[in-house]
């Protein structure tokens, strides 16, 4: 089964923050040393309290930070976030329905990794194409 990210296609993640997180984040990449989108909600991290953070990384170093507006998760109650992959851009959509336009940094267009690290439990994880639901 092809499970790479690919232009036109949506990614639908659902899961629990644990207690206590600190926090936890979305990876989308050609590699781990190039990530596409890497999307960071910090309850209380590096610094960051109650905030979203949007970046990318090419070659092993960060991109420039940008910060959602808002902090729709909370700790032991289920979010759902959608990432829609559009050529130029991804349109990441948070829990609350509010949008984030994030720029396809790197350019490709196909993706073939997509990771979750931190304090999290994955509940769902589905790629939809032309509204087939590629995992379940």
């Amino acid at each position: 089964m092809d499970a790479y990210f690919k232009v036109g296609e949506t990614l639908t993640i659902t899961g629990v923050p644990k207690p206590n997180a600190a926090n936890f984040n979305v990876n989308i990449c050609l590699s781990e040393s190039d990530v596409a989108l890497h999307v960071d909600p910090r309850f209380n991290h590096l610094n960051d309290i109650r905030k979203v953070i949007f970046s990318s990384r090419q070659g092993g170093t960060w991109g420039s930070k940008c910060y959602g507006q808002g902090f729709p998760f909370e700790e032991g109650k289920e979010f759902k976030i959608s990432i829609e992959f559009k050529s130029a851009e991804f349109l990441v959509i948070l829990p609350d329905g509010s949008v984030f336009h994030f720029p396809n940094r790197l350019g490709a267009e196909i993706y073939p990794m997509i990771f979750v690290n931190g304090n999290v439990r994955i509940t769902s994880f589905k790629i939809n194409k032309l509204g087939i639901s590629e995992f379940k």
